[in-house]
């Protein structure tokens, strides 16, 4: 929805449907860390087309193996940036960001190792009943760097990234939002 004639009421509406997608992109990597199974489902359209190259398929099949993955992982770290969206009418939209993620696991030896990726996001999101959220979603995987072995699991220890360890849903720091 570009063009420089618009009301305003066009350009706030436009403007409230950006700030949604926002928050949608903002809750899935939140979803992940936090183990919210329920809260990453809301992400997408149930029958949203999902391609993450070792998964192809529905989202409603899509959310519990990406969280078995998540789950694998001690600890886990999702940020998304660099978020461009265009809106095609009041339903349909295309966005698209970059995502750095890290997953670490315990190790034989007390410790954590992991990867850290990075890649974008090329959604198409649709607005249903007022709710918009990923129609499909295409995930391009950049590189991926292994993270050397963190020897303690406390965070602040010797590792690229430190994080918190979530071993299950329903940490004490989490807050439903």
């Amino acid at each position: 929805m570009s063009g420089a004639y618009v009301s305003r009421e066009e350009a706030l509406q436009a403007l409230l449907d950006k700030q949604a997608i926002a928050e949608v992109i903002a809750r899935y990597s939140r979803t992940l860390d936090w183990l919210d199974e329920a809260g990453q489902a809301s992400c997408y359209w149930p029958d949203a087309a999902i391609d993450y190259g070792f998964f192809k398929g529905s989202a409603a099949d899509f959310v519990p193996v990406v969280m078995q993955v998540e789950r694998a992982s001690a600890r886990r770290w999702h940020m998304t940036s660099g978020l461009q969206i265009v809106l095609h009418d009041g339903a349909h939209a295309s966005a698209e960001c970059y995502g750095i993620a890290v997953g670490a696991r315990a190790d034989e030896d007390g410790g954590y190792a992991g990867t850290m990726y990075g890649g974008r996001y090329l959604d198409e999101f649709e607005a249903r009943g007022g709710e918009w959220r990923i129609a499909k979603r295409d995930y391009a995987l950049d590189w991926s760097l292994p993270l050397p072995d963190q020897p303690v699991p406390t965070p602040g220890a010797a590792f690229a990234l430190p994080m918190l360890e979530i071993l299950a849903s329903g940490h004490p720091q989490y807050r439903a939002m």
